[in-house]
């Protein structure tokens, strides 16, 4: 068993890399089938307000239907600027760094070459050669 290294090329991040790959995975769907559902769902209460013809509905559906599309921004942007403050992370040692930025890039970035293994088998991502 090869022996880990935080900090080094081969460190945590590089051995856990699938792990962190699936994570991105996970994010990138979250990222876009979330807001997706929730303006669907604002718009079908939106909707059945408008057939039923009835304003008070039909301003509780709107403010509704805003409150779901500030909520979609709001998760949509939420992994990049969690991304943004993972990369303002400025004292580590030039070593751990090196380690981290493999972590960060599976997280954000899930298909790239530094995470290739089991988890994008898994997710029926092909790899480019």
């Amino acid at each position: 068993m090869e022996e880990v290294i935080v900090g080094s090329e081969a460190g945590f991040c590089a051995g856990s890399a699938n792990v962190w790959q699936t994570v991105g995975y996970v994010l990138m769907v979250f990222k876009i089938v979330i807001p997706i559902l929730l303006i669907i769902f604002g718009m079908i209460d939106l909707g059945k307000a408008v057939i039923a013809s009835k304003d008070d509905e039909i301003k509780k559906a709107t403010k509704s239907l805003m409150f779901r599309s500030v909520s979609a921004i709001c998760i949509f942007f939420i992994p990049t600027i969690v991304g943004l403050l993972m990369g303002l992370v400025g004292s580590f040692t030039s070593n751990l760094k090196e380690d981290f930025e493999i972590c960060r890039k599976c997280i954000s970035n899930p298909m790239s070459e530094e995470c290739d293994g089991p988890a994008s088998e898994a997710w029926g991502v092909e790899k480019e050669y």
